[in-house]
């Protein structure tokens, strides 16, 4: 193990991490941990990382925040009489030695972490069940290197930075990297709700402790038979219980506020919860002032009706110009989204905050998109038809003869959907692509099309989501938007968005307790399930929100 190798590495992710730094090597110097602290939980320097137990036979670095970690310490043996500190961290430490990896579906945050257990010489890796943190993987067959972000582990100089067909045409095909690939053949990501370990014969194959779509298919076989009345208070308490864990902190705790209904149910919700001192932001663009786009006025209007902190930023179309360099700089993979969330951290992080909540996750949840309804209704429509031998490959050849090239009238997805709307992965597949597959060659050329295709298998890839499969319509969607738009796309982007400015951004609405108190009262629900966000919130919604046309968060 190299040391200057290692704290590249860990360099290379300063932004992540800017109150400190730390490596720890063992002795026989073959393991080394490294970490940059962001200070949230327990500020003092007892809390800093790498992080030994008080017996030495335990190390981690750590990504993330364990929200509940004061009642894990309580489960410890000794009901945590003998930390040193107050740090979630610690508190990870410890359960491990009491309960090793069973502790994992136990542990309620976002997280991603290396744990060195020195009596049996192997590293514990661990990442949350949503993906909300990254962790990728480097083996070359000597060494494992691991890292909150891919460039960091090109930054050590040591990772070949051969491009990946997989990843290149995953890019093209959905407007983000799918993973465990990335644009680098040489680096994995560990998958979402699992684990891994690293021992003298090298990284295991990652086991899954807890999966979204398995978490669906039970409240699918065991709904919650209840009144509309009790479905309503229900979900009031699951979404107050996610939201107030979330806002768990040793600094001040500030929000993202849209003029949206998901973000401004969250501050009713975090008034609700006890965040009195709540310092909320929101983005605004110079060419949006005065249409109906531009969400400040309204946003404003909810900042004083909720009684918050409040910070309007106005970005003018210089500023961002002059910015847009250093959001490509920030950017750790390739995607086609992500600017509007880096400007608004950057926004936060002008005023002082250091963690914020956000609105993301409550159209997956809840079922907020095109794709809740397309879904299913291609599935249905062109079902039957795509299993017919030939057929499907016979009219998407007829349509590509008379549409050569792309038109703004017929999308080519309309020569796609009877070939692959087979089933739910498949029309998941077309409804959520960016290109076709047919159109990838003239993109990305011949060899890489073919490989790239070959190597990702994105249909099979999407039916993986589907294991098991939960059986019903919108818990099929929610678990395919959930483990892919969602992650490789949404959360993926939030990460390096905004840690680019030392800011932590918490998703109140993407958390495995939600789900698994949210889903078995969703499965029977009736109509649009997104109206039970905000009624949440004891003080209601102003009623502007709720006529104000929704829009996604997007910049000029």
């Amino acid at each position: 193990m190299d040391p200057e190798e290692l704290d590249r590495i860990r360099d290379a992710m300063a932004p992540r991490g800017p109150d400190g730094h730390g490596s720890w090597i063992a002795s026989d110097g073959r393991v080394g941990l490294a970490h940059r602290r962001l200070a949230i939980i327990d500020l003092s320097d007892a809390a800093a990382q790498p992080m030994a137990s008080a017996d030495g036979r335990r190390i981690i670095t750590f990504n993330g925040e364990i929200y509940n970690y004061r009642e894990l310490r309580a489960l410890l043996p000794d009901g945590g009489a003998s930390l040193r500190t107050t740090s979630d961290t610690e508190v990870l430490l410890e359960l491990y030695a009491a309960m090793g990896t069973e502790m994992l579906p136990h542990l309620r945050g976002m997280f991603a972490f290396a744990l060195y257990d020195v009596p049996a010489r192997r590293v514990l890796l661990a990442r949350d069940l949503y993906g909300v943190k990254p962790l990728y993987v480097a083996a070359d067959g000597a060494t494992v290197r691991v890292a909150s972000q891919v460039k960091a582990l090109l930054a050590g100089g040591r990772v070949s930075r051969r491009q990946d067909p997989a990843g290149v045409v995953g890019f093209f095909l959905r407007g983000s990297v799918p993973e465990p690939f990335t644009l680098y053949e040489a680096v994995r990501a560990l998958p979402a709700g699992s684990f891994a370990w690293v021992d003298e014969k090298g990284l295991s194959e990652p086991r899954a402790y807890a999966s979204i779509a398995a978490i669906l298919a039970d409240a699918v076989r065991h709904p919650a038979a209840v009144t509309e009345a009790d479905r309503v208070e229900g979900m009031r308490r699951a979404f107050l219980d996610s939201v107030r864990y979330h806002l768990v902190a040793d600094v001040r705790v500030g929000a993202f506020l849209s003029s949206g209904r998901d973000s401004t149910a969250i501050i009713g919700l975090a008034r609700d919860a006890g965040a009195a001192d709540l310092k909320t932001v929101t983005l605004a663009f110079t060419e949006y002032q005065g249409t109906s786009r531009d969400e400040a006025p309204l946003a404003e209007e909810v900042a004083r009706y909720y009684g918050t902190d409040h910070t309007t930023r106005v970005i003018s179309k210089d500023e961002f110009q002059r910015e847009f360099p250093k959001v490509i700089e920030a950017m750790d993979q390739p995607t086609v989204d992500a600017v509007n969330s880096y400007f608004v951290s950057r926004a936060v992080a002008e005023v002082g905050i250091k963690v914020a909540l956000s609105g993301t996750g409550g159209d997956e949840l809840l079922g907020g998109y095109f794709t809740y309804w397309k879904v299913p209704l291609a599935v249905r429509a062109w079902g039957i038809p795509a299993r017919v031998p030939y057929l499907g490959d016979a009219v998407l050849a007829a349509y590509r003869a008379l549409t050569p090239k792309r038109s703004v009238r017929v999308s080519p997805k309309s020569g796609a959907v009877i070939k692959y709307a087979r089933d739910y992965p498949s029309a998941y597949f077309v409804l959520r692509a960016m290109y076709m597959p047919w159109e990838l060659p003239a993109i990305v050329g011949e060899e890489v099309a073919r490989e790239g295709m070959c190597r990702l298998d994105p249909i099979g890839l999407f039916a993986s989501g589907l294991d098991p499969d939960p059986g019903r319509a919108f818990e099929r969607v929610v678990a395919l938007d959930s483990r892919f738009y969602m992650k490789d796309q949404l959360l993926r982007d939030i990460d390096w968005a905004s840690m680019a400015h030392s800011l932590e951004v918490r998703v109140p609405l993407v958390e495995a307790q939600l789900l698994r108190a949210a889903a078995p009262l969703l499965e029977r629900a009736r109509g649009d399930r997104k109206r039970y966000l905000p009624a949440s919130p004891s003080q209601p919604l102003p009623p502007a929100v709720f006529s104000r046309k929704k829009t996604g968060f997007s910049v000029p």
